[in-house]
């Protein structure tokens, strides 16, 4: 089967590449994507297919599908959002077109094989920082759906070992200005506050587990000094790879503004400043035939140590239904740094595309087993039952 699916990708390769180049020569930032939504399912209309655009309440969103009968439903995620100034610093043009790839070989294999079930392809912007899927995965695109699948590309080509929780909150001190020189104790000062808090952060992060992480940024914090500034604003990041811990994380954190409030007499707002991402649920046994069929390419793969302590919106769906977020090799020869120009650069190259090719077929390679094989299907709802580690 994973033969057919490779030779279903390499009849559309050229249509394929030139989408995955017009998406990076046009990065679009969160929630406006609408060039690379347009480009997506024009190429997804020219093949054939009816798209539904825009769709659960995300303008930049799309939504493509193909039924074979009753059967199981599988959901194929691809992102297309790019990074300010940097653009595809994180391979979104890549993700796209291995879902185009992945969803299109996937059909093409259930039409030659009569395989009954339906087989979705999600469109899914606003990844970095927008929470695109959690807004989507709200809105109901999930329903109905058994397993999802998206590949991501990265200095090496790995399982999805998981990620962390993400939890972005703003907090604004507000205080009182006066004289810095003439009347510094008739004022408040909100940077103090903020100072106070990063110490109080910095002093946390000795008893807090190795799977969290906290780092934040100060975005205001006065205009002259002679002034004690009344207003400061900062942003932080609350992470952990265990969604057990993150309510106590977040209950930490706020107690600590609670004591920077205290020491300066300046009070604060604290609100989230985007959409919460859950930590990854990887799925073992999704992980295990997405690598052995990129093995079976060809490919180096590399088993990390432990789980990523980045985040992502996939989170959420993989806290709905079993699914996985793999990821391949960007560069042959290097291993770049996610969200950096040299990545971006790797991103347009000759071999990250072939390796996503490669990765559409592996995933696409998961979709036809999960519907053709009861067991494989079993043991994946299995591991989502009892979150087993790859």
């Amino acid at each position: 089967m994973l033969e057919q699916l490779i030779a279903a990708i390499d009849t559309r390769k050229k249509a394929l590449r030139e989408v995955s180049d017009a998406l990076w020569n046009n990065p679009e930032t969160a929630y406006k994507e609408f060039f690379a939504a347009e480009t997506a399912s024009a190429f997804l209309e020219k093949c054939g297919f009816s798209v539904t655009r825009p769709c659960y309440g995300v303008e930049t969103a799309f939504r493509c599908e193909f039924s074979n009968g009753e059967g199981p439903v599988f959901a194929i995620a691809a992102e297309y959002d790019a990074l300010p100034e940097i653009g595809h610093g994180c391979g979104h043009n890549l993700i796209c077109v291995a879902g185009l790839a992945a969803f299109l070989a996937s059909v093409q294999v259930m039409k030659d094989n009569n395989i009954p079930g339906k087989v979705i392809l999600l469109g899914t912007p606003a990844e970095e920082g927008g929470g695109g899927k959690v807004h989507m995965a709200d809105g109901g695109c999930l329903e109905g759906v058994d397993a999802v699948i998206m590949v991501h590309p990265s200095a090496r080509t790995t399982p999805d070992m998981g990620s962390t929780a993400n939890c972005g909150l703003e907090v604004i001190f507000h205080g009182k200005s006066s004289h810095a020189a003439a009347y510094p104790e008739k004022g408040i000062n909100a940077l103090d506050a903020v100072n106070l808090l990063f110490t109080g952060v910095n002093t946390f992060r000795q008893y807090i587990p190795e799977h969290a992480r906290i780092h934040g940024v100060i975005l205001d914090g006065g205009i002259v000094p002679n002034v004690i500034p009344d207003y400061a604003r900062c942003r932080f990041y609350l992470r952990t790879a265990d969604e057990s811990w993150a309510p106590a994380l977040e209950k930490k954190f706020r107690d600590i503004v609670k004591g920077a409030e205290l020491m300066t007499g300046a009070t604060a707002e604290i609100a989230p400043f985007r959409a919460a991402y859950k930590a990854r649920r990887p799925n073992r046994t999704m992980n295990h035939e997405y690598i052995r069929c990129m093995e079976a390419q060809g490919a180096k793969v590399v088993i990390p140590d432990k789980p990523g302590r980045g985040s992502s919106d996939f989170g959420n769906f993989s806290q709905i239904v079993p699914g996985i977020h793999a990821y391949f090799a960007v560069s042959e020869n290097s291993e770049p740094v996610g969200h950096s120009p040299e990545f971006a650069a790797e991103a347009g190259k000759d071999f990250g595309f072939e390796n996503a090719m490669r990765a559409a077929a592996s995933q696409a390679a998961v979709v036809c087993r999960f519907m053709t094989e009861p067991e494989f299907r079993e043991a994946v709802i299995a591991d989502f039952n009892y979150n087993k580690p790859f």
